[in-house]
């Protein structure tokens, strides 16, 4: 009998039987995830039994797929129909479940070949391709819209113009996003983790790109447990169930947007019509207007002056990070270094939040071609952010934050780099 190589037992930890189960434990983690979201908010009275495909929309959406809304109202009557929006709780939850059975087989080796690390990554990819394709498939449905009583109900009975509202999922992209996701989530993973190999050509640069990716997961996921205990203390004076499906559903959403508004980020808004955004008052009545609002720290501060307390945590927790990234480096890193990898990761960061913080969403019913009916069958819902300036105070937060960081974790003794360090290395 031929012994087995370490090579072959280092294949065997993460087969295809550990493939399977990673995949399942990051669809089971969305789908609970969504259920109880959703099951707070409501959505399991929806009719038709329409419980299940909404739930798997969610997860579709939640990992950049694709659902296309679409409406109907009969001959002489046209529904518009539009939604753009990711629950990132969900997505939060997936990604952490995936990455945590990506990268366990792989856990406490110093390197690992680029073939053995994409093959692992294959399979995973394959099984998860069938689970977002079933998902996918799943997640259609078709309202019945109840125009209530009045002339809007003798209009759509007289015109035969029943409004229906439905999803679709559209498959190419919902694959093709999907996809990506996945592949975002395990380089990311690779990246965060110390303790996962990297392929020998990549060893030099685990120095700058790991201290500065593992910092910004650790502000992101700081900045959602800030939010979820904010939530909870607001849940305490009432609307518990309202507030767990914020958590369960947005609260990365409404975190990572407080976050950027403490740097100093603008966002436009509006919200119209029966659509609203499960967030603090004081951001409802904001967006609440005629015309689309200007939200940044100066407007939230006219109306309520705790918001100013956004630009101190936000400028504790960057701190945070910098120093944890400065910690995590090595000592003969000069101190303009970090600050520059700080500003590119803050930069990224911020970018990405502003890419899947945006909400837009729209429905409208016309009859005759003439325009919204109006009424509580047309609204509105917008929040999209200024980037450019986005990412320009993003950059200057990281330069300041990161050169601060490093000069507090000077005295810190690196792993492994005690003789390197001394007077003049930074």
């Amino acid at each position: 009998m031929t012994p087995r190589t370490a090579s072959d037992q280092t294949v065997a930890r993460h087969g295809w039987w550990q493939a399977v189960t990673t995949v399942l434990a990051g669809v089971f983690t969305m789908v609970v995830v969504a259920a109880l979201g959703l099951w707070a908010a409501g959505a399991a009275d929806l009719p038709e039994d329409a419980f299940p495909r909404v739930v798997m929309a969610t997860v579709v959406t939640a990992v950049g797929g694709t659902v296309r809304l679409a409406g109907d109202a009969g001959p002489l009557a046209r529904t518009q129909v539009g939604l753009t929006v990711i629950p990132l709780s969900v997505t939060l939850a997936g990604a952490l479940a995936v990455a945590a059975g990506f990268l366990q087989p792989l856990r406490h080796r110093a390197v690992a070949g680029a073939a053995e690390l994409a093959g692992w990554a294959a399979r995973i990819a394959v099984l998860w391709l069938l689970a977002l394709t079933g998902l996918a498939l799943g997640a259609r449905q078709t309202f019945a819209v109840d125009p209530g009583n009045g002339t809007l109900s003798d209009l759509t009975d007289l015109f035969d113009a029943a409004p229906k509202v439905g999803f679709t999922t559209d498959m190419p992209l919902t694959v093709l996003f999907g996809l990506l996701w996945l592949a975002g989530v395990l380089v990311l993973a690779l990246l965060v983790s110390r303790a996962a190999p990297l392929p020998g050509r990549l060893l030099r640069s685990q120095e700058s790109v790991r201290p500065a990716a593992y910092a910004m997961v650790v502000l992101l996921l700081a900045c959602v447990v800030v939010g979820i205990v904010v939530a909870l203390v607001k849940a305490a004076r009432g609307h518990p169930l309202e507030t767990l499906a914020l958590i369960l559903l947005g609260m990365p959403n409404l975190a990572w947007l407080a976050f950027t508004l403490g740097l100093g980020v603008t966002w436009h808004g509006r919200v119209d019509g029966p659509f609203g955004l499960p967030v603090p008052r004081i951001l409802d009545e904001l967006l609440r207007t005629p015309d689309v609002s200007t939200l940044n720290l100066r407007t939230l501060a006219e109306h309520d002056a705790h918001a100013w307390w956004l630009l101190v945590v936000d400028a504790a927790l960057l701190l945070a990070a910098a120093f944890l990234m400065a910690a995590r480096s090595p000592a003969r890193v000069r101190a303009w270094r970090h600050a520059v990898r700080m500003a590119v990761a803050l930069s990224l960061t911020v970018l990405t939040i502003c890419l899947v913080g945006r909400v837009s969403a729209h429905y409208g019913l016309s009859l005759l071609g003439i325009g919204d009916l109006g009424g509580d069958l047309s609204g509105e819902l917008l929040l999209r952010p200024r980037l450019w300036p986005a990412l320009g105070l993003a950059a200057l937060w990281g330069l300041i934050t990161g050169f601060l960081g490093a000069l507090l974790a000077r005295p810190v003794r690196r792993r492994g780099e005690a003789r390197a360090s001394g007077p003049g290395r930074r």
